[in-house]
């Protein structure tokens, strides 16, 4: 499996498959996060390139992708900070988001923060994406402040 490029695929009849990422993912995986993010670059003008470094997450970070066929269709990337994990950044392609592919990596990003030993996940998402937090809230998480243009959340994780 290569990880495909093409991030515009809808969920076909084919296995969905999480898994941790490959190098051999990292483009699909950028792909993944440009396609996601693409809606936002039209009305967020400080959004920073969220497909650059992919490898390099992948070699040093927790990465975990979505994939169905050889597309990868949604992914994450998870920062093992002293005290908890960092959620840095998380996507599924529009082709694919309502299926539950966000929520099923979150409670990933969940069991990897118990598995670390820690208690909690941090995130920041960006304060022109309303909906992240909306979504994040549905899931236990809470807003723990702002600065500039993003809102700082947390979840704590029950043992």
């Amino acid at each position: 499996m290569n990880g495909g490029t093409s991030a515009n695929k809808t969920l076909p009849d084919k296995k969905l498959t999480f898994r941790k990422a490959r190098l051999s993912d990292a483009a699909g995986l950028a792909a993944c996060f440009d396609a996601a993010y693409s809606v936002y670059k039209s009305y967020i003008d400080d959004l920073p390139d969220v497909s650059e470094g992919v490898a390099d997450d992948i070699a040093r970070n927790i990465v975990w992708v979505a994939v169905c066929g050889v597309d990868v269709v949604a992914g994450m990337v998870l920062v093992a900070m002293p005290d908890h994990l960092h959620l840095a950044n998380i996507a599924v392609v529009p082709s694919c988001t309502g299926k539950g592919l966000g929520k099923a990596l979150t409670e990933i990003a969940t069991r990897e923060c118990l598995a670390q030993g820690l208690a909690n996940i941090s995130l920041a998402t960006h304060q022109k994406m309303p909906e992240n937090v909306e979504f994040y809230r549905h899931l236990g998480w809470r807003v723990t402040g702002r600065s500039l243009n993003k809102i700082h959340m947390n979840k704590i994780i029950n043992r």
